[in-house]
C-alpha cells in the first residue's frame, strides 16, 4: 500500500492507523500548496480532488476520505482491534466517534481556520463552537482513558485533527483532559514513529 500525506494534515491518522495496525506500506508526500509530489510531478493526476489523504491498495486502486480510509484500514486486521468486530458495541462506539471528529471538529477547523480570508465573524463563531465540542470531549475523557475504551481508530482521528489547535494557536489548557489524552496518544510507540516520520518530531 501506498499513503499519500502531508505533514500534520488529517492524513496523520491514516499514518497512525497503519502503523498501529502493523500494515505494510510506503509514504508518498505531498505538497498541498503547490500538488506536487517530492518529483516534481502533479498530484493532481493522482487524486484529481488535490487533497490528503489518499490511500493506494495492493491491488492499485486507490481511495480517499479519512474517515472512510481509518474504517478500511482498522479492517484489514484480522483481529479489528481499532474498530471492533461488525454489528458490536466497540464498533458503533468508534464509528460514532470517526462521525463525530469528522463532522464537528475536521470540518469546523477547515477550511474555516485555515484561510486567511475567512471572515472575523466567521472565525469567531468557528473558535466558539470547537470551545464548546473540545469541553464535551474533556468531560468524556476525564472518565474514559480513550474516546471508545482501548485505542482505536477514532482516536488517531481526534488526535489528527485536535493538535491543529496549537498550530492556530487556540489554548487547550482550559482542557486538562482533553490534553491528557493528547499526551498518552503521542507517547504510543507507532505514533510517535509516524509523527517522527513525518518530521513532526525533533
Amino acid at each position: 500500500m501506498k499513503l499519500y500525506y502531508s505533514p500534520a494534515a488529517c492524513s496523520l491518522a491514516v499514518h497512525i492507523a497503519l502503523r498501529e495496525a502493523g500494515l505494510a506500506f510506503d509514504l508518498a508526500k505531498v505538497d498541498l500548496a503547490k500538488h506536487t509530489l517530492d518529483d516534481g510531478s502533479s498530484y493532481l493526476d493522482v487524486n484529481p480532488r488535490g487533497y490528503v489523504p489518499l490511500l493506494e491498495f495492493d491491488d492499485g486502486t486507490r481511495r480517499s476520505e479519512a474517515a472512510a480510509l481509518l474504517q478500511a484500514v482498522a479492517d484489514l486486521d484480522p483481529a479489528q482491534r481499532l474498530i471492533g468486530a461488525p454489528r458490536t458495541t466497540r464498533r458503533l462506539d468508534v464509528t460514532q466517534w470517526l462521525a463525530f471528529v469528522a463532522s464537528e471538529l475536521h470540518k469546523t477547523f477547515s477550511p474555516w481556520l485555515w484561510h486567511a480570508d475567512t471572515a472575523d465573524s466567521t472565525r469567531a463563531t468557528v473558535k466558539t463552537k470547537l470551545a464548546e465540542r473540545f469541553a464535551e470531549l474533556d468531560r468524556h475523557l476525564a472518565t474514559h482513558e480513550y474516546l471508545a475504551g482501548d485505542f482505536s481508530v477514532a482516536d488517531a482521528y481526534a488526535f489528527a485533527i485536535v493538535r491543529w489547535a496549537q498550530i492556530m494557536r487556540l489554548p487547550l489548557a482550559p482542557y486538562p483532559q482533553l490534553e491528557g489524552w493528547l499526551g498518552r496518544v503521542a507517547a504510543r510507540p507507532h505514533v510517535e514513529a509516524a509523527l517522527r516520520a513525518e518530521g513532526l518530531l525533533r
